[in-house]
């Protein structure tokens, strides 16, 4: 069971503009999985998306997953942390726009759950699909282009 819906749809958001509105708020999830270098310091994963920008781990919620287990899964299968303790609540929450496959905008809300990295393999299900880079959280919030998730890094 998902806790929480798939889509929130407030009805009629009123943006900016009179008469305008944004008919659908999706929810997605992400993990900002992190680890400790050879030097002590910690560092975070990044991977790229299907369009080349750096990005965490993030999926849509998953039939009966919470948030934090889909996030994990997430993990699994875009960057390789096949283990990782994931904190119970969300560290932080942005907002990005994504493009449909019929190029409408859609509003995304991604809840963004803190997994420290245990195991981290080199066979994942999508190392062919995307790059993977550990970098200092500084590092990692000038590489993202969502304000939202640089600020949760900036804070991390």
């Amino acid at each position: 069971m998902v806790d929480e819906a798939d889509e929130m749809s407030p009805k009629d958001m009123l943006d900016d503009r009179p008469g305008r509105y944004i008919s659908h708020v999706h929810r997605q999830l992400a993990a900002l999985c992190h680890r400790k270098n050879e030097k002590g310091k910690r560092e975070v994963l990044l991977v790229t998306s299907s369009t080349g920008r750096w990005i965490l781990p993030k999926g849509w919620p998953m039939e009966g997953k919470t948030d934090r287990e889909a996030a994990l899964i997430e993990a699994w299968e875009e960057a390789g942390v096949r283990e990782g303790k994931v904190k119970r609540k969300p560290i932080g929450t942005f907002v990005s726009v994504k493009l449909s496959d019929h190029g409408d905008e859609e509003i995304c809300v991604t809840r963004v759950f803190e997994v420290k990295a245990k195991l981290v393999l080199d066979d994942y299900p999508e190392r062919k699909r995307r790059d993977r880079r550990w970098v200092s959280a500084k590092a990692a919030a000038r590489l993202v282009t969502e304000d939202g998730l640089r600020e949760i890094l900036r804070d991390l």
